[in-house]
């Protein structure tokens, strides 16, 4: 489920959080992202055992100071209820920005990127901040699987349309 489309506005207001620390706008995202779940609250495909970012590299994050996708989940948790684990997904390869990089090359970019610890969960909602090929959510929903999740539904900020669309 993705809040909006990748929009130039959504595109502008997520950069600006990247890259000139306008962290007040996860509180904002956050809130919305809260809201939508509770229009499904009472639908079980909606009842998660933790929330879990998409995890940055360690250098990223402390380049950035943050990791845009561990805070808004922190906040969805408080304001849902639903337990934050921002220590079961670890990025353990710094690799290049995906930016650029087509389908294939995103998946084989994720190779070995990502390490779990054990874990309990069975229904997980993977939180990222955009979703554009899928390659880092797929990598990370065959991880959580492998590890003994039974389902683990994607939830983004904002989603690049398909072509076509």
């Amino acid at each position: 489920m993705a809040l909006f489309n990748y929009t130039e506005e959504a595109a502008r207001s997520m950069a600006a959080v990247k890259y000139k620390n306008k962290r007040e706008y996860l509180d904002f995202y956050a809130e919305a992202a809260a809201e939508k779940l509770r229009q499904y609250e009472n639908r079980e495909e909606w009842q998660f055992d933790g929330l879990v970012p998409v995890p940055v590299h360690p250098a990223r994050k402390r380049k950035r100071g943050f990791n845009q996708a561990e805070e808004i989940a922190q906040t969805l948790g408080e304001l849902t209820g639903i337990p934050c684990d921002n220590t079961l997904l670890q990025r353990i390869k710094a690799t290049p920005q995906q930016t650029t990089l087509s389908a294939g090359q995103r998946r084989r970019n994720l190779r070995g990127a990502f390490r779990i610890r054990p874990h309990h969960y069975r229904h997980v909602a993977l939180l990222d901040d955009v979703v554009t090929t899928g390659a880092t959510a797929e990598s990370l929903a065959r991880l959580l699987i492998k590890a003994g999740a039974r389902r683990v539904d994607v939830y983004c900020l904002a989603r690049t349309p398909k072509p076509g669309a």
